[in-house]
């Protein structure tokens, strides 16, 4: 079966977390790896926080726990027209959204799946996108 998820960073990088959310950890096990799939904006997210953290100990639990672990969805062609058009009315609705979410956004749309957040501050402002709160059972 093909990928039905789209984890944000929030999501992904849940189990290298010191304290990761007990409701998305269950989630994430009652899929599977084999229906999830991971942007590769949520890839640059987490690297781009672990070289900021500069921890060996978070480094090493990131290669063996996560890299490689899902299904990498690029950026291509037609999510950049998404993210286009998503940018063009968040701006007209007076509602930015950051690059990174409207970007994940955008592969989501692209490849119709669902983003698996713990962000619904941006994500629940975005026209057609599919998401669900990993926060709740």
């Amino acid at each position: 079966m093909g990928s039905l998820y789209l984890l944000d960073t929030s999501v992904f990088s849940q189990p290298i977390r010191p304290e990761p959310v007990p409701s998305c950890q269950t989630r994430w096990r009652r899929h599977g790896d084999d229906r999830l799939a991971v942007p590769a904006m949520a890839i640059a997210e987490l690297e781009y926080g672990l070289f900021l953290r500069n921890s060996e100990k978070l480094w090493e639990a990131y290669r063996k726990i996560l890299k490689g672990r899902l299904q990498t969805l690029e950026f291509g062609t037609r999510a950049a027209s998404v993210f286009g058009e998503m940018k063009a009315r968040q701006r007209q609705l007076g509602k930015p959204v950051d690059d990174f979410d409207l970007a994940i956004a955008a592969v989501a749309v692209s490849h119709d799946l669902i983003v698996a957040t713990l962000n619904l501050r941006h994500f629940k402002l975005i026209a057609g996108l599919k998401w669900e709160d990993w926060s709740k059972s």
